[in-house]
């Protein structure tokens, strides 16, 4: 049997196109032009600055948001060459996954959705991002924003949650009640392999836990790690974690590879358009590796996302963006000249919202620094 889902692939030529049409290019097809214009945003470079687990200042060392972006690049792009996938597709979607992240990670997501609330309205990353490629990205003549193929943008809005028709206005022209293409599957768990291995690499660094805590709590690790000992038991017990570690990531993103041809095989699905018509998510791991991935999240939740000095800095940022927040909501008159020239026609509280979730995180602070002189 074929080991590739080539019949499953999004074929470029077959993209509903942008929004504004342009001529194609000479030798990049309409993905790969879509992964060069979400490298070449503003937005993209920021994340160099955005906190994934760790603030900065913590390490050297430890992953920020963008190195988190590629490493997810990196392991979607191998599981859709595995599987036959359109690698360009998958790989622009990977880049553009968490483009919509604002300042400090997850805590600082959280925070802007408990200000909207108070609006009646919500923040939601994933939401957020679209805006970004839509229409806040500033960098060409002919068109707002990055005017990104159909697919990118549906795979933005989609590639970690389905929607029904209605059930979000904004996202009615990205086919609710469909699924999206495989490549756009992918990018979820690909985005867990990659948090889940990297927060316990930086974890171990950040000396949060020792490797046999580790290996009790998740059983594949345990056997990785017993084989990395048998084999380099001269080395040191940094080197030993670090081939446990590869040889996890490898696990789990054979796991991604295989769970999504069983499942594609076993679905009988012959293209693309069955792909979206099936009424469930095709993307999915293996058993032993999705219960390495539950063990292992269980772990890093409560050695890591929980800890004493995650908390404190979450507490900490979370303080300065509501406290930001309302510095501009009793004077938006301090908000810079391109949002106040939008007052009439968005709600100051949305603008707020949209200029902080760009800031980086040093971005963030300076901005409260002042505010605290004002």
């Amino acid at each position: 049997m074929n080991p590739r889902l080539g019949g499953l692939r999004f074929p470029v030529e077959h993209s509903r196109g942008r929004r504004y049409p342009e001529p194609p290019h000479p030798y990049r097809n309409a993905f790969q032009r879509d992964r060069d214009r979400i490298v070449h945003a503003r937005a993209f470079r920021r994340l160099e600055d955005k906190t994934q687990v760790f603030g900065a200042g913590t390490s050297d060392h430890f992953r920020n948001r963008l190195t988190h972006t590629i490493e997810v690049a990196q392991i979607a792009r191998t599981v859709a060459a595995a599987l036959g996938l359109d690698e360009d597709l998958t790989e622009a979607l990977a880049l553009a996954h968490d483009i919509g992240h604002p300042p400090f990670a997850h805590a600082g997501e959280e925070e802007l959705d408990r200000q909207m609330s108070r609006f009646g309205e919500r923040f939601d990353h994933n939401l957020h991002a679209l805006r970004i490629v839509e229409s806040f990205e500033q960098r060409y003549a002919g068109f707002p924003g990055l005017n990104l193929t159909f697919e990118v943008r549906e795979g933005i809005a989609k590639h970690s949650r389905d929607f029904g028709p209605g059930e979000d206005p904004v996202l009615d022209e990205y086919l609710p009640g469909l699924r999206p293409p495989l490549e756009a599957q992918i990018i979820d768990l690909a985005d867990e392999i990659a948090y889940n291995t990297a927060d316990l690499d930086d974890g171990r660094s950040a000396r949060f836990f020792e490797v046999e805590e580790v290996a009790r709590a998740v059983p594949e690790f345990a056997a990785l790690r017993d084989a990395a000992d048998e084999r380099f038991p001269n080395a040191p017990v940094r080197i030993r974690f670090n081939e446990a570690l590869r040889a996890l990531i490898d696990m789990l993103v054979t796991g991604l590879i295989e769970g999504t041809r069983e499942a594609a095989i076993a679905a009988g699905v012959r293209d693309y358009e069955d792909v979206r018509r099936y009424p469930e998510r095709l993307a999915r791991l293996t058993a032993p590796a999705a219960s390495a991935t539950s063990a292992l999240k269980c772990f890093l939740r409560e050695r890591v996302y929980t800890s004493k000095p995650v908390a404190a800095e979450r507490v900490t940022s979370t303080a300065m963006i509501a406290g930001l927040f309302a510095w501009y909501l009793d004077s938006p008159e301090r908000l810079p000249e391109t949002y106040r020239e939008q007052a009439g026609r968005v709600p100051v509280h949305r603008l707020i919202c949209d200029y902080i979730a760009g800031m980086t995180d040093g971005y963030l602070r300076r901005t409260w620094e002042q505010a605290q002189r004002a």
